[in-house]
C-alpha cells in the first residue's frame, strides 16, 4: 500500500510519539477491507509503540465497515477514521498518529486550555471526500481536539464509500460535520471557529480584548495573498501591523491546484496559505483571525474599523484587502437548494454525486475545468454558458468535446434551480438566441461564473466602481486618505494571486510612505506652532 519511501519517512514521523497507540480495524471479505488491512499492516510495525488487531465487522453501535481507531493506551483518548485516509487525508491520518501518540498539538496554549475546559460530551461525525481540499482541516482540528479532550470524539467518514449513509442523511457537500447526531456545520473551519460555536462567550470576550489593542500603524484588513504580501512589508519597516481577517487565507483556501505562481511549479490553495500564514507570523504582525470588519470609520487622528463582533480597532492606515467570493446566478432556488445539490467547488463535493447528472453554469476556464473532472465520475454534465461561445482556452475546450457524457448549451441563461423541498431535481434555461425554454433534469449544480469584491460594508465610506470594486490609484490609495487597498476586491484587472500579492506589497509601501508624509507634517506643524506661541 505504501511505498518504501513513504515508510521511511513516516517511521521517522513516528519516532516522535511517547505514548502507545491501539489500532483497532473493523473489517469484512470486501476489496475495501482488504486495501485498508494494507495500509494498517503498512503502519502499524513502523513503531514499537503501536499495537494493531483486527475484529470481524463493525464496531458496536456502528455499522461502517471498513473502519479503524486510533486509541492511546490506557486512555479514554480515541479518533475513527471510516474510510481509507489517503489522498488529501493521508496527512490527517500521520497527524492524529502522533497526537494520539502524545506528540504536542499545534496550537496556542489559550486555544489548547479552551478545549480541554469544554464541559459536555462532543461525538463529532465529519462526511468528507478524498478530493477535498477543504476537508483536511476539519477533521484535522477535531482530530487534535480528541487528543486534548477524551471527551470529544470524532469519526471521518469518506462519502464516497458510504454513499447508502450520505443519501440518507442527505449529504450534498463536504465536509458536513455532525455533532451528537444534529448538523453541526458544513465547508471550512479550523479549531478557533470550532470553539467559537461550542463555547457561545468567546466572541464577546474576544470582542473585548480587541477593544484593548493599542493603535496600529498600519491595520490590514484581509488575510489572503494581498492582505499577507501588505502585513510582511509593513512589518520589515518595524511599525506596529496587524491583521484582521475572516479566515487567513481567504479565498486561496478554496482553490485546488496552483501552477502559475512564479517560483512555485505546482502547489495547492491550502499548503499556499499555510506558507502565507507562516510567513507572516515570522515577523512581528498581530493577527486577529475569525473577525468580520463590519464599518470604516475615517477620522483626524485615527481610522476605525469595525467588526461584526462589537470591537473597535484603530489604525493610523489603513490596507483593505478583503478579496472577492464566488458569484452566485441569484435565480429561484439557489439559495433554497445551496449544499443540497447546488455547490461551488467541483473537487470537494463532486464524489457526492458519482453516477448523477449534473449542470455546471459557467464557460470561462473554472466552468470548463469542472466539466472535464465532473466527467470522470457522473453520470452525465449539461454545461450552460450565457454567451454565444465558451470563453475557456482553446486546449480545455477540445477536451471537453472529446467527452462523450457532456452537453454543451451556449447562449444559455439560467432561470431556475428546481427541488422537490429537500434537494435539487433540475434545471430552467432560457435559449437567448430561439427564445425556447428549457428544463434538464439532474441532481446537482455547480456554479463557476466569476467573482464578486468584498465590498457590502464599505459603501459609502470609499468610492466603489460600477461592479462594487474599490477604486484605487498607481499606488494603492483609495478616496479616503490614509486608506490603500489591494488585490481582487479592487478594480485592478486581472484577478490572479501573483498579481495579488504584487498589489499588497505596493500598497503597503504606499501606505508607508503616507505615514512618513503625515508625520513630516505633523512635526511642521508643530514647529510652526511652537513658533507663534
Amino acid at each position: 500500500m505504501l511505498d518504501d519511501n513513504l515508510k521511511t519517512q513516516l517511521k521517522n514521523y513516528l519516532e516522535k510519539i511517547t505514548q502507545s497507540i491501539e489500532i483497532v480495524a473493523y473489517l469484512d471479505d470486501g476489496e475495501k477491507s482488504q486495501e485498508l488491512r494494507a495500509l494498517l499492516q503498512d503502519i502499524a510495525p513502523l513503531s514499537d509503540r503501536i499495537s494493531y488487531e483486527e475484529r470481524r465487522g463493525a464496531a458496536t453501535g456502528d455499522a461502517r465497515v471498513p473502519s479503524f481507531e486510533l486509541k492511546r493506551a490506557n486512555s479514554d483518548v480515541k479518533v475513527t477514521f471510516a474510510g481509507i485516509p489517503m489522498g488529501h487525508e493521508f496527512t490527517s491520518l500521520v497527524l492524529a498518529l502522533l497526537q494520539v501518540g502524545g506528540h504536542p498539538v499545534k496550537l496556542e496554549n489559550e486555544v489548547i486550555e479552551q478545549v480541554r475546559g469544554l464541559d459536555g460530551v462532543f461525538s463529532f461525525e465529519v462526511y468528507m471526500s478524498l478530493s477535498c481540499q477543504n476537508c483536511p482541516e476539519v477533521v484535522q482540528s477535531i482530530n487534535a481536539m480528541a487528543a486534548l479532550n477524551p471527551d470529544v470524539k470524532i469519526v471521518t467518514i469518506d462519502g464516497a464509500l458510504f454513499q447508502g449513509e450520505v443519501e440518507k442523511r442527505q449529504i450534498m457537500a463536504v465536509p458536513t460535520i455532525y455533532l451528537n447526531g444534529e448538523v453541526f456545520g458544513q465547508g471550512r473551519m479550523g479549531v478557533e471557529e470550532i470553539l467559537a460555536k461550542l463555547d457561545t462567550g468567546a466572541s464577546a470576550r474576544a470582542a473585548g480584548k480587541l477593544n484593548q489593542k493599542e493603535i496600529f500603524d498600519m491595520l490590514i484588513v484581509g488575510g489572503g495573498p494581498a492582505g499577507a504580501a501588505a502585513a510582511i512589508y509593513a512589518a520589515r519597516k518595524g511599525i506596529r501591523t496587524g491583521v484582521l481577517a475572516e479566515r487567513f487565507g481567504g479565498q486561496v483556501l478554496d482553490t485546488m491546484a496552483i501552477e502559475n505562481f512564479v517560483s512555485v511549479q505546482e502547489t495547492e490553495g491550502p499548503k499556499f496559505a499555510a506558507a502565507l500564514e507562516q510567513h507572516v507570523r515570522a515577523y512581528d504582525v498581530d493577527i486577529m483571525n475569525l473577525q468580520r470588519a463590519e464599518a470604516l470609520v475615517p477620522g483626524d487622528k485615527a481610522i476605525e474599523i469595525r467588526t461584526a463582533s462589537g470591537a473597535t480597532l484603530r489604525a493610523k492606515s489603513v490596507v483593505l484587502a478583503t478579496g472577492a467570493r464566488w458569484r452566485n446566478v441569484d435565480v429561484p432556488g439557489e439559495q433554497e437548494y445551496r449544499n443540497k445539490g447546488v455547490a461551488y467547488c467541483p473537487h470537494c463535493d463532486g464524489p457526492l454525486f458519482k453516477g448523477k447528472r449534473v449542470a455546471v453554469i459557467g464557460g470561462g476556464n473554472s466552468g470548463v475545468e469542472a466539466a472535464i473532472d465532473l466527467a470522470g465520475i457522473v453520470s452525465h454534465v449539461t454545461l450552460l454558458e450565457f454567451g454565444a461561445q465558451l470563453r475557456a482556452d482553446e486546449v480545455l475546450q477540445r477536451k471537453l468535446r472529446s467527452l462523450p457524457n457532456v452537453t454543451v448549451h451556449v447562449n444559455a441563461q439560467t432561470t431556475e434551480i428546481s427541488g422537490d423541498g429537500q434537494k435539487v431535481n433540475g434545471l430552467a434555461y432560457l435559449d437567448r438566441a430561439s427564445g425556447d425554454k428549457h428544463h434538464v433534469e439532474l441532481e446537482g449544480v455547480f456554479v463557476q461564473i466569476g467573482l464578486v469584491p468584498n465590498t457590502e460594508w464599505l459603501k459609502g465610506s470609499v468610492a466603489l466602481s460600477k461592479h462594487g470594486e474599490i477604486e484605487i490609484d498607481a499606488k494603492g490609495q483609495t478616496s479616503v486618505p490614509g486608506v490603500f487597498a489591494a488585490g481582487d476586491v479592487t478594480t485592478v484587472p486581472f484577478k490572479q494571486i501573483v498579481i495579488a500579492v504584487g498589489e499588497g506589497a505596493k500598497a503597503s509601501l504606499g501606505a508607508f510612505e503616507y505615514l512618513i508624509r503625515s508625520s513630516a507634517e505633523q512635526d511642521e506643524d508643530a514647529k510652526a506652532a511652537t513658533a507663534l506661541a
